[in-house]
Formats: structure tokens, C-alpha cells, sequence
């Protein structure tokens, strides 16, 4: 775990309880979570919801490559389920980057299709999770979704290809337990 950010290579034993066992596996999917929702069989789509620059939060300057300052370009996105949002996921690199700015300038097209297509070689790091609850900018973006619930599961996972990193993180809103069934995509 790093213990100045809150994320952990597992998933904490206390969010694991608290998931329904649809959300859990899709939380733990390690490979495409874009391939694991579209197996679902409900029509799946992909809303953005903002593209530009901002300046980091938290760790973010952290997990680029080299580490450093400086804005970075953030992708905010809804990923639907039938028309009702499940995930909402922001991802990022340092503003500027040749090698990931075009990936997320993609408008409504899932970064799961580049990510896992085999096409292009990226090297993956570790899935990272936690809770995310009031004052982390990840749960005020789901929020804006699904303004019940007072802590939301999230993963981030790290991206590299040609030496620059993007991030990725996921965080899962409570209507994924009933439109996705545990064994859906597998």
C-alpha cells in the first residue's frame, strides 16, 4: 500500500465486504473492464464529460514518468450500462505528451479498445484500489452521477508506453450491481 495516497495493491478487506459480488469481479477484472461491460448485454456507450488541461490532484504528478509538477491533460468520462451511468473514470497524462495526448483526444470511443487491443505496446502496472469518500476529487466526480452513496470502490492502474505514463482510475457506482451480472464476460 502507499501510505501517503490510500491506494493498495488489494482491495481492502473492508471494501470487499461491502460490494456486491456483480461490482467486486468487475472491480477485480484484470484485463479490459470496457470488454467486461459491453459483455453484460445491455447497449454500452461512453459520454465525456470534460477534455483539457488541470492541474494534478493528490499524487497524480507522482505516478508520471519522470515524477514531476506541471499540468496535466485529464479525460473525464461516464461509462453507461442501459442508458444509466456504472463507472465514471478519470485519466490523465502530463499535458503535452505526443504519445498519450491523441489516445485521449478519442471523443466517445473507449480507451479499452487501445488499451487491450494488443495493437499498440503498452506496459501495464499494477491494479491499485480504494474507497473514496468526501474531499477526494475522484468521489466528487462520481457524485455528480450518484449523489447517495458517501464512498465509492475505485481502482487506478498505470500505463506506459515509449517511457511516458497515462493513469487511469475507475471508480464504480452502485446501479453496476444490478445491470451486471457476476459472470458477464467471462
Amino acid at each position: 500500500m502507499n501510505e501517503t495516497d490510500g491506494w493498495a495493491e488489494r482491495v481492502p478487506a473492508s471494501m470487499e465486504d461491502d460490494l456486491g459480488a456483480a461490482t467486486l469481479s468487475c472491480v477485480l477484472e484484470p484485463v479490459s473492464l470496457t470488454d467486461r461491460l459491453i459483455g453484460s448485454g445491455h447497449p454500452f456507450a461512453v459520454e465525456v464529460l470534460f477534455l483539457g488541461q488541470l492541474p494534478p490532484h493528490g499524487d497524480e504528478a507522482g505516478q508520471m514518468l519522470p515524477p514531476g509538477p506541471g499540468p496535466i491533460m485529464a479525460r473525464h468520462v461516464a461509462l453507461n450500462l442501459a442508458g444509466s451511468t456504472v463507472v465514471v473514470a478519470r485519466s490523465y497524462c502530463r499535458w503535452g505528451c505526443p504519445v498519450w495526448s491523441s489516445v485521449l483526444d478519442r471523443g466517445s470511443r473507449s480507451l479499452g479498445f487501445t488499451l487491450f487491443s494488443g495493437e499498440v505496446a503498452v506496459q501495464l502496472g499494477p491494479l491499485e484500489f480504494r474507497s473514496v469518500a468526501a474531499g477526494h476529487p475522484l468521489f466528487d466526480l462520481a457524485q455528480q452521477r450518484d449523489p447517495v452513496p458517501v464512498a465509492f470502490p475505485a481502482r487506478r492502474r498505470r500505463f506506459v508506453m515509449d517511457g511516458a505514463a497515462m493513469v487511469v482510475c475507475e471508480v464504480f457506482l452502485p446501479r453496476l450491481e444490478s445491470l451486471m451480472p457476476p459472470e458477464a464476460g467471462r
